[in-house]
């Protein structure tokens, strides 16, 4: 579908050179000689590039119409992570370079949403949540906690997280998995 830039949002995705780009920032510039533009930072989908691209305001772009679908995890194989569809229940194995950094929050069973176009997954929208149990924590050294001051902890997955000093091992705790940041007690 073309658009105007000016009806693009962060975040929308636009198709150029056969190539799916997202939009990171948009900047519309008038200046006294010359055409208004938009300065547009777009980054690249499958090899996470970027590229800056000036668009006069009345150029039109091809916005990419994306879907998003419930899936819920299963287990990991030679290919990838596999993915059951919530309605359909229909199998879908995700390439590890597409899930990313945050395959370690992965649990069974656990709900996401799998961004595709074209039937071809292109990304992984995890909870704002995990629940994950501490293996270890630091000890809570005296008078660390009449300030607000952080300990580290292992959780179960392996991941070193900062902590509040009341959190022990065996705790489970909530994390956010983009971040990998402490978020509450659970």
């Amino acid at each position: 579908m073309k658009v105007l830039p000016s009806n693009l949002r962060l975040g929308n995705v636009i198709k150029e050179k056969d190539k799916l780009w997202s939009v990171v920032r948009m900047q519309h510039t008038q200046p006294g000689k010359g055409g208004a533009y938009f300065q547009i930072e777009l980054r690249n989908i499958e090899d996470q590039t970027k590229q800056v691209k000036r668009v006069r305001s009345s150029e039109e772009l091809e916005k990419v119409t994306l879907v998003e679908r419930k899936f819920s995890y299963l287990f990991k194989d030679s290919e990838g992570y596999v993915f059951m569809d919530s309605e359909t229940y229909d199998q879908t194995s995700v390439p590890a370079d597409i899930v990313g950094g945050t395959h370690v929050f992965l649990q069974e069973g656990m709900l996401v949403m799998l961004t595709m176009h074209e039937g071809q997954v292109i990304g992984v929208i995890f909870p704002k949540s995990v629940e994950v149990m501490v293996e270890s924590a630091d000890a809570v050294v005296k008078g660390q906690t009449a300030t607000s001051s952080y300990k580290n902890a292992v959780l179960v997955n392996g991941v070193n997280i900062k902590v509040p000093p009341h959190i022990e091992g065996g705790t489970t705790v909530m994390v956010d998995p983009t971040t990998g940041e402490y978020l509450a007690k659970a």
